[in-house]
């Protein structure tokens, strides 16, 4: 994926009614909605769905010249192609979001992503045998918001235990925030709660990693 990528790490399988719980809250989030196998979901989900405020001016829709006018004297019908970049800040950010494991699909992506993890695993309480994988289509400093909030919004509903890659020296930055269950010794990978991720967006140094 080409945004940043959260993980939730789950002790056991999701019974058939989480399942569909999981599946109502992506339909409900999104405003595109696809579902690849159970448990896959390609979705366009609006910031503002998650809570997110929008801070735009009111005139962000500026006018964007075309390529095309140069430096050329605009007549009227040239005038008329001027208009507003279509993929200016669109706030309904892309995600795969995926349930992985045994006998729900993505096994080999699960098993290379889990291989040799002793020290998550003392942290956890447990060894994970299956994963949610929430990861964002695009890398604007609101896909990184977005990511945390939808992975926040997931646990709400399926729980487990959010894995996150941390950037060199956000150790520091995360210890002290509310949820957090450990960080690994090599301070790459911090490991929490619902409540972790919303505390973590809310600090002005928050940041995942692509």
């Amino acid at each position: 994926m080409s945004g940043p990528t959260l993980v939730i790490e789950l002790a056991e399988a999701l019974s058939p009614a989480v399942l569909r719980e999981f599946r109502a809250l992506m339909v409900g989030l999104s405003s595109h909605f696809a579902e690849k196998r159970p448990g896959c979901f390609d979705v366009n989900v609006p910031a503002e769905r998650l809570g997110v405020e929008d801070r735009r001016e009111e005139d962000w829709r500026k006018p964007f010249p075309l390529p095309l006018l140069g430096n050329t004297s605009a007549d009227e019908e040239l005038s008329a192609l001027v208009g507003f970049n279509p993929q200016r800040e669109d706030w309904r950010r892309p995600f795969l979001v995926y349930l992985m494991g045994p006998g729900v699909g993505d096994e080999s992506i699960f098993d290379a992503e889990h291989a040799d993890e002793p020290e998550v695993e003392a942290i956890l309480g447990f060894k994970p045998t299956h994963a949610v994988n929430v990861s964002a289509c695009c890398n604007r400093e609101i896909d990184h918001v977005a990511t945390a909030l939808l992975t926040a919004a997931v646990m709400d509903v399926i729980g487990g235990v959010a894995n996150a890659e941390l950037l060199d020296g956000q150790a520091s930055i995360v210890a002290g925030l509310p949820g957090l269950l450990g960080i690994t010794d090599d301070d790459g990978t911090a490991l929490g709660t619902a409540e972790f991720l919303r505390a973590w967006v809310g600090h002005p140094a928050f940041r995942l990693v692509k």
